[in-house]
């Protein structure tokens, strides 16, 4: 079978699978088994196995059921709070200091949990009452937790740029030292725009209240104790990875250790809390992992069939400049991912963008930022957007997902724009890992 015509029976049957309803795991995994009966017969079925144990023995795979694990210990130790609560105090002076707060408090934990879903349902439950209880717009209240809780697709340890460095085969410590300052530029895009709007219409964002902004200096340089932990946790972990000390399986495992004691110190351990969070673990990994084995299989199989050498050929004879070609490759990425989750999408599409990407020049590290922060945009856009999904679950009843959808709308554009930003700039990605050299 040619790889064109592979390349459309590959594509029918995936989407005639996904619109049944059928989850990406299964659909991806029949998917291979009809290529492999329509193709080779029923003897090469042994082909989808091995596929799955090959994927099974990667040792650095281990990072990623610890990583999450760290991030549910960390939803559980209850620190946000008092994140919250010091960054408002902090920022109360500001119009709109309390969404500035948010985006700082989301900011910080996305560099310690890395779990998206975690993130926004924890902001929704803390953030989101205390905006809307101070007269905020709710549509900019809205619109800053969904993009404020997403910043953990991008910032490290970030469980999306691990994927993409075992797919891709590039150093994850390198990614995660290359994600900080596109991470850091996005999240100052959000707080500048949200600063912008509240000063041009200061009724969306009112100032703290007269007890917060009269608290004395000495209790508020008390409440930064709630920062001196997570600061701590976060350099201990990023610093062990980015130094060499540690590879990033023993860097998750030592993430691990970090949120027990967070847990302990808070007074928040109990066996109910820890059968809790090893449940959400199990689930978490069990999903992924079913998506790896599904995916990986869809890909050998198609690899084999000469389907990836087609596409790789056709995408690099296009008569256009190297960087439109990348440009070409993040639009596509942003259609699949309004469809797809990003997992789906990292290990169906990765091994055919990123060989064209060595073969144009590029420096796949700055490709894997770029994909990132691509799906990044994923999480907040219609109809698949899982950030509104999330946030729908812990709002007010009166939120419909329409109103969320439409206030993620300008945080969609800054992401866009920080997208263009890195692409021009590939410096930006390229700074830290140099300097760690």
């Amino acid at each position: 079978m040619s790889g064109e015509w592979l390349s459309l029976l590959t594509l029918g049957i995936l989407l005639v699978l996904l619109v049944t309803g059928m989850p990406l795991a299964f659909a991806t995994g029949l998917t291979a088994v009809i290529l492999i009966l329509s193709t080779y017969g029923p003897d090469a079925l042994y082909l989808i196995p091995s596929r799955m144990l090959t994927l099974m023995g990667n040792y650095a795979l281990i990072a990623v059921p610890m990583f999450v694990l760290m991030g549910c210990l960390l939803e559980k130790a209850g620190i946000v709070e008092r994140l919250f609560h010091a960054l408002h105090v902090w920022s109360g002076r500001l119009r709109g200091g309390l969404a500035v707060g948010t985006l700082l408090t989301s900011t910080i934990l996305a560099a310690m949990v890395g779990i998206i879903g975690a993130e926004i349902v924890v902001l929704g439950l803390v953030c989101l009452p205390a905006m809307l209880a101070r007269k905020y717009d709710r549509r900019l209240a809205l619109g800053v937790i969904c993009s404020g809780g997403s910043l953990g697709t991008l910032l490290p340890p970030s469980i999306v740029l691990i994927v993409y460095g075992l797919v891709a085969q590039v150093s994850i410590g390198e990614l995660f030292l290359a994600a900080v300052l596109p991470g850091l530029l996005l999240a100052g895009l959000y707080i500048a725009y949200v600063m912008a709007v509240c000063y041009f219409q200061p009724e969306k964002g009112p100032l703290a209240d007269a007890a917060d902004l009269d608290m004395p200096f000495g209790e508020k340089v008390a409440l930064g104790r709630a920062l001196v932990l997570p600061i701590l946790l976060i350099g201990v972990v990023l610093g062990s990875l980015y130094t060499g000390v540690a590879t990033p399986t023993e860097t998750a495992g030592i993430g691990v250790l970090g949120a027990l004691i967070l847990v302990f110190i808070n007074g928040k351990f109990s066996f109910g809390m820890m059968a809790d969070v090893l449940k959400q673990t199990g689930s978490t990994v069990a999903m992924l992992t079913w998506v790896f084995f599904g995916a990986s299989a869809l890909v050998g199989i198609y690899t084999l069939g000469g389907g990836t050498s087609f596409l790789q050929g056709m995408i690099s004879d296009l008569p256009l400049p190297p960087l439109a070609i990348v440009v070409v490759m993040m639009l596509i990425l942003i259609v699949l991912g309004a469809f797809i989750d990003w997992i789906g999408i990292t290990l169906l599409t990765m091994p055919i963008f990123v060989p064209i990407i060595r073969d144009l020049g590029f420096d796949p590290i700055w490709f894997g930022i770029l994909f990132t922060m691509n799906m990044q945009i994923s999480y907040l856009t219609p109809p698949f957007g899982p950030a509104a999904f999330y946030l729908k679950a812990v709002a007010p009843p009166d939120v419909t997902l329409g109103e969320i959808f439409r206030s993620v709308i300008p945080f969609v554009m800054l992401q866009v724009l920080g997208l263009a930003i890195v692409l021009l700039f590939p410096q930006l990605t390229q700074f830290l890992p140099a300097m760690m050299q």
